[in-house]
């Protein structure tokens, strides 16, 4: 592609994901170029700036909104902003790619959804993992009946944050580790069902602020799938997968976050292994430039916001049951 064909993207916030993996991923991209960050802390923003060859900083959200050159924005704000600056970010006319999980509430999200149909604005949640080759092979191959109807899924993402200030153990930022690592959990198990639970279960630790720090979850699908899974912020890192069918199954590890290099998951039929190995991506590069795809040739993306809804639907009822010490509630 030429410059012509490149989309220019603002970047709403600071956050280390932001510069750690999703702003080299774009720059890195065949079809988009950083333009614009904007922090609150108009010398913040510049410094970001430099350090991470960004020609522009503000110091607001607005201003970047404002400027006519930015096509879409990233938005990797703490979880309870989403939601308004998303929809700040649709009512000024621009593409949104939001940091996961796209809101507090599946409320939220489908008025986000609206927000972004009214403007003509695409909206889509970050969640990169989806878009890894590995990923996708997955989930054609069980789309296929590789292994059979699925009949259990196990899944964990756990790692230990060493400083209490941080935003995942507060509250009024929408904290915990169901909304962290734990919504990784509940989208992959909803995505290789392919399907909605018809009911959920959920108990949790809970950290002195008042949100979860270790969680386990499960969820019933209406087919007889069973999935459960475990989430933490206080634990050793773990972040894996297991899905059992009738005929075989698939153990994936590094599952969501394996970095650059090569990945396989390991197949079991008939007590024989296969490995199937993948080359190294940049799973990030692979999401923006999917993005960035739909935002040129006027296409929906592949993953809706009302997919985000409905994810965070599950969510939010296994945080009820949590806090109803673990009962069985329906999604209905």
């Amino acid at each position: 592609m030429t410059n012509q064909e490149k989309i220019h993207w603002g970047v709403i916030g600071t956050a280390n994901i932001a510069r750690a993996a999703v702003i080299p991923a774009i720059q890195a991209s065949r079809n988009g170029k950083i333009t614009a960050v904007a922090s609150r802390d108009s010398e913040k923003a510049a410094n970001f700036a430099s350090k991470n060859l960004i020609p522009r900083s503000f110091g607001s959200y607005e201003a970047l909104l404002d400027d006519p050159e930015i096509r879409a924005v990233y938005i990797p704000l703490p979880n309870s902003l989403h939601y308004e600056w998303a929809i700040k970010a649709a009512q000024a006319g621009k593409h949104v790619l939001c940091e996961k999980p796209l809101a507090l509430s599946a409320a939220q999200c489908i008025e986000m959804d609206a927000a972004a149909k009214e403007n003509g604005v695409l909206l889509m949640e970050a969640f990169m993992y989806r878009f890894h080759p590995r990923t996708e092979t997955i989930i054609d191959r069980i789309r296929n009946g590789a292994i059979g109807p699925l009949r259990l899924i196990h899944s964990s993402f756990t790692f230990k944050l060493t400083r209490p200030e941080n935003i995942r153990f507060r509250a009024d930022l929408g904290g915990g580790s169901l909304m962290d690592v734990g919504s990784y959990c509940v989208n992959i198990c909803r995505t290789l069902a392919h399907e909605e639970p018809v009911e959920v279960q959920a108990i949790a630790e809970w950290c002195s602020s008042g949100v979860d720090n270790q969680m386990i979850g499960s969820l019933r699908f209406a087919s007889g799938l069973m999935a459960q899974f475990s989430s933490a912020l206080t634990l050793s890192r773990c972040e894996q997968y297991t899905i059992i069918g009738i005929d075989g199954y698939y153990q994936v590890p590094s599952a969501f976050i394996p970095g650059k290099q090569a990945t396989a998951f390991h197949e079991m039929r008939d007590r024989v292994e296969t490995v199937h190995r993948f080359e190294g991506v940049d799973e990030y590069q692979c999401m923006v430039e999917h993005f960035a795809d739909c935002v040129i040739n006027a296409r929906q993306t592949r993953y809706s916001a009302l997919e985000a809804a409905a994810n965070m639907r599950v969510i939010e009822v296994l945080g009820q049951s949590a806090r109803q010490d673990g009962v069985w509630l329906p999604l209905h």
